[in-house]
């Protein structure tokens, strides 16, 4: 298959308007192929050659202005065409192949029920797997979808669907839209419907989730309603669509997807099993982020994939922001999540060997595989705190007018970064083009640390920076009291590199702490001073998001090699059983279990650091047996499963089906217990599929794959690497769970064989399943506890080869960095 280049798409752009497609869609034909049927009317500006995409099972017929073409000159994935000035009509009739790696029609079947569902998820290059295009962002069309479906199914699209009297479904025109946009998700759906600002909002799911679903209806509807209410606030053009569906579909690779008008989402988000009020803040932010697109994404879309980040940046952003706003009755600070989990992905990100600007130069996305490795901690994280710094520099109000003024100039058509940038700069009076060189075309982190000179009372704050972009940040200076309390005597507004240091006034500051506010992008240090005080008193702090920027800065400090793996054990030990703000207790607690220690302690001191964070966990629920903070105790009794080290306590809980003194065990905690238990090698396959009859749901097939696989013996683990590598029956989300067990830090001996067969195995599945699953075995199935020198050399030479597809090769590049990086830590 050819991928599409960037120098093709602006060749193609110059020939051809493209202006209706007509897209016919019969589901009813089994369960392995659908009738795909497309009318594409476009207008060639001249004579010339180009190409219409697909990927066909069978291309049966394909018709220009009504002369049949030879449907035996498709090449790949592309068929050619010889045009006429003037207008054409392009005719295409296949047979197109559901997908079970969520990418094009995928297809799902629910175990609970035996109901089937299918949903679209076209981006990139994937609506070629659905029908017909000129597959580019900017020959945007207006589409009408037509679907036939099986009896008793509902069909949802973009816009509002109708049932004819012949059975068939049809929607609404769209306005004018990219290809990658359109959306159909047909089946059974389990539906709630209301009316908001005079449009039918909806959300939909499986059945089987119905209760589950019904339960968050009205904080689902209600986190929406006030979203949209608040983006009318923000923007002066109007939501553009007819309507506003949200579908929670299965086995979704992403967390979202902002078709317009339709939205579809990972349906873990139909919680059905009891979570935290910071997972519930999450989808929040995901149904901002998603609404935030329409606007920025939807009605002004990237002219070529190298802008991506105009879209996820700016969605990012906002979706944090506008929780924060107009959800802050339910979630009062969705900052210091963003700081603590988002924040430091892109952190991660960015100090790898494949960074890239924020803003990557469009020779470096020269065609459609480079664009997709994008999608990453920098054009979401990065970008979304490159923005917020920008707000905090330009101001809310000017950068606003600017964002609507970039609406207005480019609605229903497409946009580039230079006019984004010349659309702020016409509201205000600063120099955004010099500040997007500065941020948005350059790569890595600077470094922050401040530097106290003088005596007494007079005391003089340096910032010393290594790097080199401005920053508007805040310093907080805080005093220690008699009782340990570290009060803030003041925040000082600083840009760096400054022109003179700031003067303070008062005796020596206990401790400084630059970028308070967390409103820059930068990691942090300390001086001697500070840092004593953050080891000794990091709880004292009184500002939840000013412990997030303090254990940010731990975090690096321990992945630079400036920090002993224990010693942020022992912090975490002496402060986290007093902290009150969960999304750090989650985002510390993740850290220490899936990164230190799993991968930054030796084999020889992991039992040591697994016992620190159950001693943590234990703290945490002896301090909520009250039942006062629920949020609190789930993650206490998670950290406590998934660090055990001996079996009998966690046995317990299952055998009685509750944790003493709550919680009872709900199907995630009884699967999560039991997977520990396959590791720990203190449970069998009988056990597991006793409890997979107990919850036989699509989770619980995931639950059972990801215990059968973590089971240590040479026979589970040759079928699981089986079912990965040497079969492709398994759907994106069983081979993902199947991954995750395979690898154990306690079983690196077990599977020490398996090592040097990963490579191979990666390179032939993404050849044959595609870029979805390259990734995801990149991601999951890569040997992460294998850290030695040895494992190292050996994935260097893999890379050396380069002879895998891009997704896998980009995924490998960062994975063997970690690598590198843990085996810094542990020296």
């Amino acid at each position: 298959m050819s991928v599409l280049t960037r120098d093709e798409a602006q060749t193609r752009a110059q020939l051809l308007d493209v202006h209706h497609y007509r897209v016919d869609l019969d589901l009813t034909t089994g369960d392995e192929t659908f009738r795909s049927q497309s009318l594409i009317r476009f207008t060639a500006r001249a004579a010339g050659d180009t190409f219409v995409e697909l990927k066909p099972e069978t291309l049966h017929s394909a018709r220009l202005d009504g002369e049949p073409l030879d449907v035996t000159t498709l090449d790949g994935n592309r068929l050619p065409l010889s045009l006429t000035e003037g207008e054409h009509t392009l005719r295409i009739d296949a047979t197109m192949r559901y997908s079970r790696t969520g990418e094009g029609m995928h297809r799902f079947t629910d175990p609970t029920d035996g109901e089937s569902y299918v949903y679209t998820q076209l981006f990139m290059e994937d609506v070629q797997r659905v029908f017909a295009a000129f597959d580019q962002p900017d020959l945007k069309a207006v589409f009408e979808v037509g679907v036939t479906a099986p009896e008793g199914w509902t069909v949802l699209s973009n816009g509002i669907t109708e049932q004819q009297p012949d059975g068939r479904w049809q929607a609404a025109p769209t306005p004018l839209l990219s290809t990658y946009f359109v959306c159909v998700a047909a089946g059974p759906w389990h539906t709630v419907r209301t009316e908001h600002a005079g449009l039918p909002f909806g959300i939909h799911c499986r059945r089987s989730l119905a209760a589950h679903l019904d339960a968050d209806a009205d904080e689902i509807l209600a986190v929406t309603k006030a979203c949209y209410d608040r983006y009318h606030e923000k923007f002066d053009e109007p939501y553009p669509f007819d309507s506003y569906d949200q579908a929670f579909v299965p086995e979704f690779n992403a967390g979202a997807m902002e078709n317009p008008g339709l939205v579809t989402f990972r349906d873990e988000f139909v919680f059905r099993s009891a979570v935290t009020v910071t997972e519930r803040q999450t989808r929040a932010m995901v149904i901002a982020h998603e609404m935030a697109h329409m606007w920025f994404g939807d009605l002004v879309t990237l002219r070529w994939w190298d802008d991506i980040w105009l879209n996820e940046s700016f969605a990012e952003y906002m979706g944090f922001q506008t929780v924060n706003e107009a959800c802050s009755d339910l979630f009062p600070d969705t900052w210091i999540d963003f700081g603590v989990t988002r924040k430091a992905w892109g952190y991660e990100a960015d100090q790898r060997p494949s960074t890239h600007p924020v803003a990557p130069d469009p020779e470096a996305v020269p065609d459609t595989a480079s664009a997709l490795l994008n999608f990453d901690g920098i054009s979401y994280a990065k970008g979304a705190s490159a923005l917020r710094q920008l707000v905090a520099w330009l101001g809310e109000k000017d950068f606003l007018a600017g964002i609507n003024i970039h609406f207005k100039r480019h609605k229903f058509g497409n946009a580039t970064l230079a006019d984004f940038i010349d659309n702020l700069a016409a509201a205000t009076d600063r120099d955004v083009h010099a500040w997007a060189e500065q941020w948005l075309r350059t790569t890595g982190v600077d470094t922050l640390t401040p530097r106290l000179e003088g005596e007494g009372t007079q005391w003089r704050l340096h910032v010393d920076r290594d790097g080199s972009r401005p920053h508007r940040i805040q310093a907080g200076i805080y005093d220690r009291q008699p009782d340990g309390e570290l009060t803030l005597r003041e925040r000082r507004e600083l840009d760096v590199p400054q022109e003179a240091p700031a003067e303070l006034t008062g005796p020596r500051p206990a401790l400084v702490v630059l970028n308070d506010g967390d409103l820059s992008y930068a990691k942090l240090r300390f001086d001697e001073v500070s840092q004593e005080s953050v080891l000794r008193g990091l709880s004292r702090i009184p500002d939840a998001l000013t412990r997030a920027v303090v254990w940010n800065a731990l975090r690096d400090m321990v992945r630079d090699g400036d920090l002993a793996p224990a010693d942020y054990l022992e912090v975490a030990l002496a402060h986290l059983p007093e902290e009150t703000e969960l999304a750090l207790v989650q985002g510390i607690l993740g850290f220490a279990r899936t990164q230190i220690a799993d991968r930054y302690v030796t084999e020889e001191e992991r039992p040591a650091a697994l016992a620190t964070i159950s001693e943590i966990a234990r703290a945490l629920l002896r301090r909520t047996e009250d039942g006062e903070a629920p949020g609190l105790r789930l993650t206490a009794v998670r950290a406590c499963i998934d660090s055990a080290t001996t079996p009998d306590k966690i046995t317990s809980w299952l055998d009685e089906g509750t944790v003493h003194g709550g919680p009872e065990l709900d199907p995630e905690l009884r699967w999560r217990i039991l997977a520990r238990l396959a590791v720990l090698g203190a449970t069998d396959e009988t056990v597991i599929a006793a409890e997979l009859e107990r919850d036989p749901s699509a989770t619980g097939q995931e639950g059972a794959a990801r215990c059968r696989a973590s089971l240590p013996s040479p026979e589970a683990k040759a079928a699981a690497w089986s079912s990965l590598f040497d079969s492709d029956d398994l759907s994106n989300y069983l081979f993902t769970a199947t991954a995750q067990g395979f690898w154990q830090p306690e079983q690196a001996e077990l599977v020490r064989e398996y090592v040097p067969r990963f490579y191979e195995a990666a390179v032939a599945l993404g050849d044959r399943r595609g870029p979805a699953m390259a990734e995801a075995a990149g991601r999951y199935a890569f040997p992460s506890y294998a850290i030695d020198e040895e494992s190292l050399a050996l994935g260097e030479a893999h890379l050396a080869e380069d002879t895998m597809i891009p997704a896998l090769h980009r995924k490998l590049v960062d994975q063997l960095d970690d690598l590198h990086r843990a085996l810094r830590a542990r020296a």
